[in-house]
């Protein structure tokens, strides 16, 4: 009995586990998921600091709004004032620079002029603790700054760096290895002979790969032969995901199953209620004993392009995503508005490549021509799929389509 998709996920997730945590260089860290809470161990910022280049004056010397005050310092940014400022005094003071004692506001450049010693105010803006940034107003010694389970960005990254965290724990890119079978093959630089095609199949998933956080292992391309196969299969079956393209359905050389078996692959899934895809492969290897081997998830997808590209899209990102402890790690769907007419006379789910746009704030999308799981220049202009369910339907302008962004 085949699986729907949504079962196929369930077995999926209950098969894949996130990787064990490690320490990395902060600088390695993007894209990451946080494997612990961080707290921060200081204020931040550490001192009273300036908003604003200008003068730090006493909010009392401003009553009326103007003042001439006596510049008795300058404090650049890396530097600690000496003195105290007292009542008729100013300091001229840069932005991120420590605010001295007895100041309470900080007036901006643009509203002040200089004569020498002396600075003359005319401001509407002199009420205290303006341009002041006071000692832990972003962060209080022990608050949490991150929680565990965040994907790592630029800012987060940053304020990692703000905290003094030159290493993190985080979970770890996958080494996923790929593998296209097929006598039909040839590398993309060749020339087809006749019956040939170039392998494109490998290159696109490997840019799936690395986009969803994968470490690609190229191992080339494998013949039709059990001993190539089996040899190649072996290479595989050391990284944390093996992905093969090619031999996993129904025809007299679709050899990938029984070898994966022989291997000491254990079958969780063959074959998915979906369109392009219904031949999807999805096992486990469980840690050989006496051996150094480690578990590795496997995938065997099918060869025609764009069945390949779906169930990477929908299959092995989701166990990456798992697997670095990305959640949610299944393909999170948006109600996008159709621009178009369509009809459908389907006996399965199909996932129909598409494209997404945005106008005025709503989500648009168009259904590409499309002619089918070998139709891989089709789907240039697709950036989404549309999953049309199985049955058969008009859909008119303004329909709501659910739709997964590639």
């Amino acid at each position: 009995m085949m699986l729907t998709v949504a079962q196929a996920f369930e077995h999926l997730l209950a098969t894949v586990a996130p990787c064990e945590l490690s320490e990395v260089p902060l600088e390695h860290s993007l894209g990451l998921c946080l494997g612990r809470d961080v707290t921060s161990p200081c204020d931040s910022p550490p001192f009273d600091k300036s908003a604003m280049d200008g003068y730090a004056v006493r909010s009392g010397d401003l009553a009326n709004g103007s003042a001439v005050l006596r510049v008795v310092e300058v404090i650049t940014a890396g530097r600690v004032p000496s003195r105290t400022i007292a009542a008729g005094e100013a300091a001229q003071i840069m932005t991120g620079a420590p605010l001295p004692t007895g100041a309470d506001l900080v007036i901006k450049v643009e509203e002040t002029q200089r004569n020498g010693d002396l600075v003359l105010i005319a401001t509407e803006h002199g009420k205290a603790e303006s341009n002041v940034i006071r000692r832990g107003t972003s962060v209080q010694k022990g608050d949490r700054v991150l929680s565990a389970g965040l994907t790592l960005n630029g800012s987060r990254i940053g304020a990692l760096a703000e905290l003094g965290q030159s290493t993190v724990l985080v979970r770890r890119r996958p080494r996923v290895a790929i593998l296209a079978t097929g006598d039909e093959l040839v590398p993309v630089g060749d020339v087809p002979g006749p019956g040939q095609i170039r392998n494109s199949n490998a290159v696109m998933l490997a840019a799936q790969i690395e986009s969803a956080g994968g470490i690609v292992i190229s191992l080339g391309i494998a013949r039709d032969d059990r001993d190539d196969l089996f040899t190649k299969i072996q290479q595989g079956l050391q990284s944390d995901l093996f992905v093969l393209s090619g031999g996993v359905s129904a025809g007299t050389l679709d050899l990938i199953p029984s070898l994966l078996q022989e291997a000491g692959v254990k079958e969780v899934f063959h074959k998915v209620e979906m369109k392009p895809g219904k031949p999807i492969w999805f096992g486990i290897r469980a840690p050989v004993p006496q051996t150094d081997s480690k578990i590795c998830l496997v995938f065997g997808l099918p060869g025609n392009p764009v069945s390949s590209l779906v169930c990477c899209e929908l299959f092995v990102r989701t166990a990456i995503r798992r697997f670095m402890g990305i959640e949610p790690a299944t393909p999170q769907s948006i109600s996008a508005i159709l621009e178009h007419e369509h009809t459908t006379y389907l006996d399965r789910p199909i996932y129909h490549p598409a494209t997404l746009v945005w106008r005025d704030q709503q989500p648009m999308v168009s259904l590409v021509k499309w002619h089918g799981s070998a139709d891989l220049c089709g789907t240039v202009a697709a950036n989404a799929m549309v999953l049309l369910p199985s049955k058969a339907r008009c859909y008119q302008v303004g329909d709501r389509v659910e739709t997964l962004l590639w």
